[in-house]
Parts: C-alpha cells; structure tokens; sequence
C-alpha cells in the first residue's frame, strides 16, 4: 500500500507535503520520502525507513 502527496504552485511545497505525509502516517507505513524540484530542475530529495517524524528531522535543511 502507498499513498501519494503532490503540491504545485508558487508556496513553498515542504511543509504541505509533511502535513499531507503525518496525515497518511497512521495506515502503518514503514518509510517515507519527499522530492522537491526548484525552479531550475534541480532535485532535493529525503527518504527514512522509521516514518514521517524522522523525515521531518531530516527534511529540516531544506
């Protein structure tokens, strides 16, 4: 099972897309990640097998 979170726009994207993760976190998944592509078509990405708390964490230098 997997659920997928999706943000455009001009907004930062982040901290909708670990709102929208932290709302999936209860169906048990064991892993997340984040991709985010800036203006330029540079990808920052984060991945964590424990879940969306430590994502967080490492989502914190973005």
């Amino acid at each position: 099972m997997c659920g997928i979170i999706a943000v455009t726009g001009s907004e930062s994207a982040l901290p909708l897309i670990m709102e929208g993760l932290a709302r999936l976190e209860y169906r048990g998944y064991d892993s997340a990640g984040v991709v985010l592509v800036d203006g330029e078509d540079s990808l920052w990405q984060r991945r964590k097998a424990i879940g969306t708390k430590s994502l967080a964490e490492l989502a914190a230098d973005a």
